[in-house]
């Protein structure tokens, strides 16, 4: 046992990086100068802030999972020069009086792509951030706008590709030779002449009608715009559609195809919105190219040939070849004059995949919900979901050169952009049409409380989203020629979200009061109705599920919490029962949902202002010393007036009603248990196994436990108040033992695919899921201000070592880098506040890589807990715990020990083809006969089953194929779109009460369209 654990600590790589005389200042120096020009006091404020974060530096460029020291040094002198560019104080008056230096500059400057400068800026403001605040302000981050403008690289990205997709699919590449030139667009680059000016034309469009961050719905729908344009203007010779035939354009009046109708069916957006976009596209043809507009229905024109005119403008010249080039310089020096002041990208760039500036890779991290970027968990539990990167490129339709595939495919394919335009349809289908007022229903529930709270509620709720959705906030964002017209769409678009949200909100709580009325058989809920934290949860939930339908870039999670005064913790209260009472909510809602709950256990729970601590310390008084020497607890919530001060907010939204001024008591302030089955009527098992995939409803899903929870309006009372479900227990104590449940079953989903990559077995996968329990359980602190996955990598090399694996934290962390859920930060950023008794002599905070933290904090804490867990330890503890059960069930000695690790749900079945329906599922044998009759038997491959007896798996294949390939000529082939998502979601009606287990047979179900063979 000694030999095992005598040496646990891991031994740091050390890499020598010697300033060289200070020939990283030079480099650093020559390029500001040479390359970009940078003016004197530019140039003094950078290099002063150089040499103060020279040794954070270099100090980097050792920790382990970082990029080469010079990649590091490249990122690291870019990032210090755009902080000086958007931090200096006499930045405002250099831009009225020359252009200052734009990110695109730097990134060029410094040899440096978009994906690989945001990859490693978080891990920089991390460990920058103490000197930047100290020179700059404590706002430095938010002046700064990384997270919106990754957000927005993302967001032209993806809009980039999607135009493209479209036009390729509506227009030849080329007057000539179509098919070559078809080649040279997709393989080289080449983009036409038109293609790049309806690019231009949409970036007009954002500058001067749109915000500088606008959201994804309103671009696409401009984008949709510039299309119509197109359509109207680009010479028919060059259309790759027939208007009379063509399936899209499917919405005939009778006078001909309605076009605006026909794309908002083909793109799902709203025509209200579609005509305001065109409209705005229209004017700016007009006040900046000049040409003059003329009403559709009194032009000849063959382009407008078949078309409903009504609504429609045509310019002349517009698109003409005699004036196509003249046209482009002006859109390009137009664009030119309006970012040379505020634009930090290029955005014309998108136009061209070939960009070097753009890079490889994707940046769609947890920080960035764009629904390609998925965790695994999410991926696997929606058996519609195909694993992809919104920065990589879609499945795009058939190609033009091949036939019109535009015209003849099904169906378009599902990208980031379509699955948002088709999320906003629901809101604007289902929510739009709702009354903004609470319901007659509603009403009730109110005036039945001992006070009757209407008038609180919605003043609450004009407030709350108030501060969400400023219709005045926006204009400090926007600075362009069009301000004014930029202005007035912000507040009309804010006040559509406003209302939208509340709707949303008097809709699911309206479904909330009544399932809790049926729990409490009565309909008084004062309790839940009068309590001011409860309502600004399901508020700020209103507010997020719109931000998150329209991919907004300035208010991206957790920008609500701070807005609505709550923390991550207490919106984690009410996720699960919003999922339960909305059942239309579309899936990429719910995966939405269920992503901001795994942020939230994995590390958001633990910060530093978390509300859980302030139920953490009633419900282990043990910790209250840590929490307390951490600063740990949460500020109180600020009250509802000093929201309206701050943010200017009157009751002007709504009717004036007579409101009288209400504060919060401290037991509203206070948090308590999360909210856990509050409604015990049946609900929809795609919405319960694959939409909304909560670790802990899972666990109570699969141990039998559906009914007894408490109900909702007890998981918001004091902490220190006896839980009414009974018990003996505090609201407290019960929260954070659900709370704590959640935590241990995110970690084995972790743990289970972690042992996967690194291919270890089952029991040290038991050995570091055992370890963790036992962490969070008796090593509480660990997991203060810290990372989830970064106790979990620790475990892991903690557990080899005692077992004697020849396993590094290079190789871990290696594997770790390609789990879904992965960022560099765990592994290189941990956090650390020194005790006065460390043996390094350190004190205060300071974020340190994985390997320091593994061997000065995690080992003297864990020690003892790994040295239980070796050989012996285990072995005598498993003994013990499966004596009784292996009696029971007959076995004799030697037989294998009941496993410790959970019976996690089964996330089947899985999509494997994004072009396809093509689905792997486990096939249980209760269902193999009923499934598969003994002729097609054969063709299917199953895991643990031989198609003929006693033959290997190879001999197995070469009998399929043999039968598959046996000479018979066969007129049809295998169709895999027979079947849609539903139908296969649907399927697992019938298998949600069974688990998956370790031997279960694993199977290909396809449907296969069978034909006669040719006689």
């Amino acid at each position: 046992m000694k030999a095992a654990s005598g040496n646990m600590e891991d031994v740091k790589p050390i890499l020598l990086h010697s300033d060289d005389g200070g020939a990283m200042e030079a480099r650093f120096a020559d390029l500001c100068k040479i390359k970009l020009g940078v003016d004197e006091n530019t140039m003094r404020q950078a290099m002063m802030l150089f040499r103060e974060s020279k040794h954070i530096l270099v100090a980097s460029s050792s920790t382990v999972g970082s990029v080469s020291p010079e990649e590091n040094e490249r990122i690291w002198s870019a990032f210090i020069l755009y902080c000086v560019s958007r931090l200096s104080k006499g930045r405002a008056k250099q831009e009225k009086e020359e252009s200052g230096i734009t990110l695109c500059q730097i990134l060029r400057a410094f040899r440096l792509s978009i994906v690989e400068f945001f990859k490693e800026v978080p891990q920089f403001c991390l460990k920058f951030g103490y000197i930047l605040s100290g020179l700059y302000g404590s706002d430095w981050e938010k002046r700064l706008e990384l997270k919106e403008l990754q957000a927005n690289v993302v967001h032209l990205s993806l809009l980039s590709r999607y135009y493209r997709r479209a036009y390729q699919e509506l227009f030849l590449p080329s007057d000539t030779n179509s098919g070559q030139n078809s080649a040279v667009s997709s393989n080289t680059g080449y983009v036409s002449d038109y293609h790049r000016f309806g690019w231009l034309l949409f970036l007009a469009l954002r500058v001067h009608a749109f915000s500088r961050f606008k959201d994804l719905v309103t671009c696409t729908n401009g984008l949709v715009s510039i299309l119509a344009i197109l359509i109207i203007h680009v010479p028919v010779r060059l259309r790759n559609f027939t208007i009379q035939e063509a399936s899209i354009f499917a919405k005939k009046s009778d006078k001909g195809v309605d076009l605006l109708a026909s794309l908002c069916d083909k793109y799902h957006t709203s025509e209200d919105e579609l005509s305001m976009a065109l409209e705005k596209t229209n004017s700016l043809i007009v006040d900046i190219l000049k040409k003059s507009p003329c009403p559709a229905s009194e032009c000849r024109k063959d382009n407008l040939a078949f078309m409903d005119p009504d609504g429609l403008t045509y310019f002349e010249d517009l698109l003409e070849e005699n004036s196509l080039q003249s046209s482009l310089l002006i859109l390009e020096k137009d664009y030119d004059n309006a970012i040379s002041t505020k634009g930090e990208l290029d955005e014309r760039m998108f136009v061209n995949d070939e960009d070097s500036l753009l890079g490889s890779g994707s940046l769609s991290g947890g920080a960035i919900n764009i629904c390609g970027a998925k965790r695994k968990y999410d991926a696997m539990a929606s058996p519609a979901k195909s694993i992809t990167s919104p920065m990589s490129p879609p499945q795009s339709p058939t190609s033009p050169v091949s036939g019109n595939g535009f015209c003849n495919s099904r169906m378009a394919p599902v990208t980031p952009v379509s699955t948002a335009m088709t999320t906003a349809k629901w809101l604007r289908n289902v929510i739009s049409p709702l009354p903004s007022r609470p319901s007659a229903e509603l009403l009730r529930f109110f005036s039945a409380c001992d006070k009757d709270v209407t008038n609180d509620i919605v003043r609450r709720a004009n407030i709350i989203l108030g501060a969400v959705f400023p219709s005045t906030s926006f204009r400090d964002r926007c600075v362009s020629v069009g301000i004014q017209g930029a202005n007035r769409m912000d507040t009309i678009w804010a006040e559509q979200r406003k209302v939208e949200a509340i709707k949303l909100y008097f809709r699911v709580l309206e479904s909330m009061c009544r399932a809790e009325s049926h729990i409490l058989n009565g309909k008084n809920l004062t309790s839940l109705l009068s309590n001011e934290r409860f309502h600004r949860c399901m508020l700020a939930c209103s507010a997020e599920l719109v931000l998150a339908t329209h991919k907004t870039v300035t208010m991206m999670f957790p920008a609500v919490l701070e807005k609505t005064g709550i923390t991550a913790f207490d919106l984690s209260k009410v996720i699960e029962s919003f999922v339960r009472h909305e059942d239309t909510l579309p899936r990429e809602l719910k995966r939405h949902l269920n992503s901001l709950e795994e942020r939230l256990l994995e590390s958001m729970a633990w910060e530093k202002g978390s509300s859980m601590y302030n139920s953490l310390i009633v419900a282990r008084p043990a910790l209250s010393a840590e929490i307390n020497r951490l600063g740990l607890l949460a500020e109180p919530m600020p009250s509802l007036d000093a929201i309206a001060i701050h943010h200017n907010i009157s009751s002007g939204g709504l009717p004036p009603l007579p409101f009288p001024k209400r504060e919060c008591s401290p037991d509203q302030n206070m948090d308590a248990v999360s909210p856990k089955r509050t409604c015990s009527e049946q609900r929809n098992v795609l919405i319960e196994r694959n939409s909304f995939k909560s670790p802990v409803k899972e666990h109570l899903i699969h141990n039998g436990f559906k009914s007894k929870l408490p109900p909702l309006q007890s998981a918001f009372a004091s902490p220190t108040r006896p839980n009414p479900a009974g018990g003996g227990e505090t609201c407290a104590e019960t929260g954070i033992n659900i709370f704590f449940s959640k935590i241990v079953k995110l970690a084995a989903i972790r743990i289970r695919s972690l042992c996967e990559r690194l291919q270890l077995s089952q029991q040290i996968m038991e050995r570091v899921y055992c370890l963790i329990q036992q962490i969070l359980s008796q090593r509480t602190a660990l997991f203060f201000n810290r990372h989830i996955d970064q106790l979990i990598l620790c475990s892991f090399y903690g557990v080899a070592k005692i077992s004697q694996l020849t396993l590094t934290f290079k190789e871990i962390i290696f594997n770790y880098r390609k789990q879904p859920q992965c960022k560099p930060q765990v592994f290189r950023s941990v956090f650390i506040h020194w005790p006065s008794t460390s043996r390094s002599g350190k004190t205060g905070e300071e974020h340190v890589d994985i390997i320091t933290f593994y061997n000065e904090v995690f080992i003297p804490s864990v020690k003892p807990l790994l040295v239980e867990l070796g050989p012996s330890g285990i072995t005598n503890r498993s003994n013990k715990l499966t004596e009784d059960k292996n009696c029971a069930d007959g076995q004799i000695p030697g037989s294998p020990r009941v496993s410790s690790f959970p019976n996690l749900p089964d996330m089947s079945p899985k999509k494997v083809s994004a072009a396809h329906n093509v689905y792997v599922s486990p096939l249980r044998s209760s269902k193999m006969d009923s499934l598969l009759s003994p002729s097609s038997k054969s063709y299917y491959a199953c895991v643990g089953e031989s198609t003929h007896a006693f033959q290997s798996p190879s001999k197995d294949l070469t009998a399929i194929n043999n039968r598959l390939n046996c000479g018979r000529k066969v007129s049809g082939r295998l169709n895999f779109d027979m079947v849609s998502d539903s139908v296969v979601a649907g399927s697992l009606g019938h298998q949600s009460g069974s688990s998956a287990s370790a031997t279960a047979v694993a199977t290909l179900k396809l449907p296969i369209k069978c034909e006669q063979t040719d006689s």
